[in-house]
């Protein structure tokens, strides 16, 4: 699974502005809610529910927010890049600039862990975290999270 299968250019939000972790989570949701045919306030529910078991900031100003959803057709993701880092209860303790959402069916264990892994491995590669947070262009941030990073793992 590529994140150009999950991640659709649309789905990329750059430069959000956001002052707490239940803005951006309600931002994302509102961003995925069309594309997934689900409701916002499903969707935002869902994250909401998931992070009070833990935080998914998982450190370096990095947030994988996700859940499951009912009638869900597939792994779907959205991206934000905030304009200002916000504090998010991340395990290290430092705020979140970056965070990508990811929702998948209800039932579907395999492609959500999947999808969980591969956002974690393009995530954990510092020169793309670098470049991410050096660009303020949407195109350029689905560029940088898709093609640009599977054709360099691909050589």
């Amino acid at each position: 699974m590529e994140l150009s299968d999950i991640l659709a250019k649309e789905s990329v939000i750059a430069c959000a502005k956001v002052s707490s972790k239940r803005q951006l989570l309600q931002l994302l949701a509102d961003h995925a809610a069309a594309p997934a045919d689900a409701s916002a306030q499903d969707i935002f529910d869902t994250l909401l529910e998931r992070e009070q078991l833990g935080s998914t900031g998982l450190g370096n100003g990095i947030a994988i927010p996700h859940g499951k959803i009912a009638g869900l057709h597939g792994v779907t993701a959205v991206f934000a890049r905030l304009d200002r880092a916000i504090d998010f209860d991340a395990v290290d303790d430092q705020p979140v600039d970056l965070a990508i959402m990811l929702l998948a069916p209800m039932g579907s264990g395999a492609d959500h862990l999947k999808a969980l892994s591969r956002v974690a491995r393009v995530l954990r590669d510092d020169r793309v975290v670098e470049e991410l947070r050096d660009t303020r262009d949407a195109g350029k941030l689905y560029e940088i999270l898709t093609a640009r990073y599977e054709a360099h793992n691909a050589a």
